[in-house]
This record gives structure tokens, sequence and C-alpha cells, in this order.
């Protein structure tokens, strides 16, 4: 029984493949490949189910591919599947599939019909691994997948200003979220010296040994997979994502953002509860994000303007009180809770349209004036301040700008120095003499030598800030990257014995080559149109798509998107980091955050928006 779920992973690849090959203008064919295939995964995990339920509903592991294995690391692709995978998968597969047939429809003679669908297929892959994955590794090639897809469909729109600019916010604080997932892989590869997997999590006795061992790194590790769900699930103080998504596709935001990818909170939280279970701290934490989260999203829903925001934030409520339902070990209550919200918003997102006309005929032919009310009381001023909160969302976007952003961009701007002529033989020297202290350490005196790894991911900390930063030419910033990674790299052979010349070419296998690539996608835009700064949006997608799409894919595989090499690198480097290294850690992992929001703002940049010789009138601000 185990070997058949590789089936759910392979139905969506094969789909997408297809549908990748196949000409734009072939709607009718496309929309069948997609179909059939959703039809095909939807009737194979229902009999697959109804099987396992007959058979006594029995927890299933498997182990399929090995990528990579060394006496202290294996990385490796694990299927698991029980109660919470099956109605996940369930969901997923019925939604998707409604999604589909209504999308054949809505997206008809839309001039980006199979890129839509392209990226759909995608994401129902990334779904599919997610809520199939049996280990922290598969888990995140999925969670990694549907980042990428929800990127691409919000910036659908590509031709327009503020879809693209949404689409970097929006990915910006799932990228958060993905490197804590990545800091909880991480440490608990420190702690169990192994690639754990799921089912290894359902063993009380081996997780509360563990645990006992380790206190407070135990804590650490489910304090990230915490903000990793909250994150994914856009609650607080993560909330504000969520309504600027909605610049998509109607049909996007249906799936996305009203039924499936904005639960993956919820699951990662079901999938690790044995591990955090015995926290008192951990589930008072998540009560008090669920709840907070459930009374301000409430609130704010009741006044938006705008029906998407109004359901946004409506969906971000239920989920809040879905966290305090898996805190309490109400599991069913809130597998139930999800089925019923991912169904019900799903719904309202897609006849929202048609809402909206309903609504203006309601209000023309049926108004009625407001009641007068006491506004001067004590009540009536609480109920004012909480509308006017409201309204403004409680400013969490602006708090997120100017707390969490801002201070890195200050610090990138702070070190443009380091483009100087002066700043770069400085830095070619330090590299070198890393680089020798690698081969010949016992030549370094010790508090030197132990002090270098920081020092070398420092720099690559504010290279990839500056690249980050820069509104000027885009070939720069995408150099700065790869030199970043360089010093990076640097900074764990040095002082660790375990990562050697086989872990580096794995790494820079995929880096490198995605290098040249981008490198030369700009350098040809340069020669074409003679534009690549990045202080604004150029929109040379619609002059030159096949280079947009090459420079995209180069622009993931240089960060480490599962298709390359490069992820299984990133991986090995994390592993390579030990637990008492705190400044190396944070150093490395601020770097990985701002790696990818650098690229993807360089893609957005060149790529995205409106084109300066537009082929009709488009306004450069969107409503």
């Amino acid at each position: 029984m185990t070997q058949l779920l590789q089936i759910f992973i392979l139905l969506p690849i094969a789909g997408f493949l297809l549908s990748m090959i196949l000409p734009r203008k072939r709607e009718r064919v496309i929309s069948k490949i997609v179909l059939t295939t959703l039809m095909l995964h939807f009737l194979s995990i229902v009999g697959f189910i109804t099987f396992w339920i007959f058979n006594g509903s029995p927890t299933l592991d498997i182990k399929h591919v090995t990528f990579f294995k060394q006496s202290d690391i294996e990385i490796f692709i694990d299927f698991y599947f029980d109660k919470v995978t099956a109605v996940f998968a369930c969901m997923g597969s019925l939604i998707t599939l409604l999604v589909g047939i209504f999308s054949k429809y809505y997206m008809h003679r839309d001039e980006g019909f199979k890129r839509f669908f392209n990226t759909l297929l995608l994401f129902f892959l990334g779904y599919n691994l997610l809520v199939f994955s049996g280990n922290f590794e598969t888990l995140f090639i999925g969670w990694e997948i549907i980042g990428v897809c929800s990127f691409l469909l919000i910036a659908f729109y590509r031709d327009r200003y503020l879809p693209a600019k949404n689409a970097l916010k929006v990915i910006s604080i799932y990228r958060l979220g993905d490197i804590f997932l990545i800091l909880a892989m991480w440490m608990s590869h420190q702690i169990w010296h192994q690639n754990i997997t799921f089912n290894m999590l359902n063993d009380a006795a081996v997780v509360e040994q563990n645990l006992n061992a380790y206190p407070g790194y135990g804590v650490f590790i489910a304090m990230c997979i915490l903000v990793a769900a909250a994150t994914k699930s856009a609650q607080l103080p993560f909330s504000s994502w969520l309504p600027r998504a909605m610049e998509g596709p109607t049909v996007s935001s249906a799936v996305f953002y009203g039924s499936l990818s904005v639960h993956l909170g919820v699951f990662l939280l079901l999938r690790t509860y044995p591990y955090w279970e015995s926290m008192f701290f951990i589930k008072i934490l998540i009560v008090a994000i669920g709840l907070g989260t459930s009374f301000i999203a409430a609130n704010i829903a009741r006044v938006q303007s705008t029906v998407k925001t109004q359901i946004a934030y409506s969906s971000i409520s239920q989920i809040g009180l879905m966290f305090i339902e898996i805190a309490l070990g109400f599991h069913m209550l809130a597998l139930l809770h999800f089925a019923g919200n991912a169904f019900l918003r799903t719904y309202q997102l897609l006849v929202s349209p048609s809402m909206l006309s309903y609504l203006n005929h309601d209000m023309v032919f049926n108004f009625k004036a407001a009641r007068e009310s006491d506004t001067l009381s004590f009540i009536g001023k609480v109920k004012n301040s909480f509308y006017i909160w409201s309204i403004k969302e409680w400013n969490l976007d602006g708090l997120l700008h100017k707390y969490l952003w801002s201070p890195f961009k200050w610090l990138g701007n702070a070190f443009t120095f380091f483009q100087s002529r002066t700043a770069i033989v400085l830095l070619i020297g330090l590299f070198l003499f890393g680089v020798y202290s690698n081969f010949y350490p016992g030549n370094i005196p010790p508090n030197l030598y132990s002090f270098l790894p920081v020092v070398c991911s420092f720099v690559g900390l504010i290279l990839i800030l500056n690249a980050f930063t820069e509104r000027k030419d885009a070939r720069k910033a995408w150099t700065t990257i790869i030199v970043a990674q360089l010093f990076i790299i640097l900074s764990i052979a040095l002082f660790h014995e375990g990562f050697g010349m086989k872990h580096i070419l794995i790494f820079l296998s995929g880096a490198g080559a995605c290098y040249a690539v981008g490198y030369f996608c700009l350098q040809r835009i340069q020669v074409l149109d003679h534009e690549v700064d990045l202080d604004r949006f150029h929109g040379h997608v619609y002059e030159y798509p096949m280079l947009a799409f090459i420079f995209l894919l180069a622009c993931l595989g240089l960060v480490g998107f599962p298709f390359t090499p490069t992820f299984i690198g990133i991986d090995i480097l994390f592993s390579h980091i030990h637990k008492q290294e705190i400044m190396l850690i944070i150093f490395i992992a601020l770097s990985f955050i701002f790696m990818e929001l650098a690229v993807l703002r360089m893609y957005a940049r060149i790529f995205l928006g409106q084109h300066k010789k537009p082929y009709h009138p488009i306004a450069f601000r969107s409503s």
C-alpha cells in the first residue's frame, strides 16, 4: 500500500510537464489535460482512502529517494500517510478540481490562460509533496514550490504596478517563514544527529528523552515551527500579507488564500504536535496568537470596503480558532473546521464578482439611513477607536516595514562603501586569506582563526543587503550575490572539518551555472534595450518573454530552489553549523532571507510592470 503513495506525486508532475509543452493558444487541450489530471488524482485519492480505511487505517511511511548520504547526514524524500494527510489530500484534490473547472471558463481567452494552468499544476504538485511529506526535507520542497507559485500568481497581471509590488511583499513574509523552517531542520539535525521523520515523532518515549536532554533547543525548534506556521497562515503579526495577495485572479485567490495554501500553517502544527505537545509555554503562545488574530481580524473584516479583503480577514480569523483547537488537542475538530472553512472561502471568492453587483443593487433600491447612536459615551468612544484601528488594519503593514525590513535596508545603504574599488581589493584580500586559513589553519593564530567564520558570514550578509538595496545596475547586484555566497561557503569551510570540497562543488554546481545564465540574460537586455537599472519596473517580459522565463529559472536556481543541486548544498551547509555558533547561524539565516528577496526583486523590476512602449493604455498604478 505504501508504494501507491508516489502516484499522488507523479500525476501532477505528468500533467504539469504535458501542459508546459503545449502552445498557449490550445486552450481546450490545455484545460483537458489539467482537468483530466485533477480528476484522476481525486478519484485515486478517494479510492485509496476507502481502501486504507477498510484495512484498518494504518499509518504509512516510506523512504522513497535518497539525494545525499554521508556518515553524519542523509537527505532523502519520505512519504507519510495518516488521517491528517487523508483530510488535507482529499480536500486539496477536490477544491483544486472544482476551481480548475471554474477557471476553464473564467480564464477563457485570457492572455495568461496557459500560464495560469501551468502554475496551478505546479502549486498542486507542491501541495501534494507537502501534505504527503514524511520528513522536514520533503515538506520544505513542497513549501518552497507553493511560495514561488504564490509569487507568480499574485503578479499574474504583470502589466500593473501593484500586483508586482504586492507579490514582493508576500514573498518577503513567506521567506521569513522559510528560514525559520530551515532553522528548525538545522537544530533537529544537531540534537538528533540524523534526519528525523514524522513517524519518529510519534514515539513519545524517544521525543521525551530528546527533550529532557536538550530542553532549550527543543523550545527553539518549537518556536521556529510556530513562526513558520504563523507566517504561512497569516497569523499575528504577519496578517497584513493576505489581503495584498488578492491581487491575482479570483480563481487563484480561491485556491491559495481562501482554501488550501493559507491553511498549511494548521497542517504544520498538526504534523509536529507530538513534538511540542508537552511544552505548556508553546501551547499558551499558540492560543494567545490564535485568540489575538481572531479578535483583530474579525474586527478588520467587518469594516473593509472590498469583498476580497473581507473574505481574507474572515479566513484569518477562523484559522486563529484552528490554532487554538490544535493547541488544546481538539484535532478532529480542527480538521472539520479546516474542511468547512476551505469550502466556504472558496465559494465566497468564486462568487465575489457576482456578489458585488447584488450588493450594489441592494444598496440602491433598499437604502436605509443609519440610526443615530450615542458616540460620546465611553462605550461609543471605544467602539469608534476600534473602528478607526480596524479601518487602518491596525497598521500591521507599517509596523512590519518599520521594525522588520527598514533596519536591514538602512544597513544595506550604510555599507555602500563595500562597492568602492578600495573595498573590493580588501574583500579579495580577505577571501584569499580565508582560503589560505582553510588549507593551513596551523599557520593562523587560534583566536583569529576561530573568529574568521563570523567575519566572513557577516561580510556575506552585508553584500547581500547591498544587492537588496541596489537601485542602479542589476548586473552589479547579481554579481554581488554570487560573491556573497562564496563568503558564506568560506565561513562554513573554516573551522568545520566535515565540510569539504565535495560539498562546495554540490552547492556551486547549481548556483554557479544559474549565475552565468542570469548574467547572460541581464547582459542581453542591456544590449537590446539599454535598461537594467532597479529604480523602477520595466516590463521587459512583453518584448522578451523567453529571456524572462530563463532569468526566472536562473533566479530560483541561484537561491536553491529544489530543482538544482544548490538545494541539497544549502541543507548540507546548515547541517555543518554547530548549535553553539549563534552569531554564525544568525548571519547566514539572514543572508538566505534577503538573498531570495534580492533576486526576485531583480526579476520583478526588470521584467514585470508596465513597459515603456505599451501596446494599449494601462494605468501605471493599480486602483
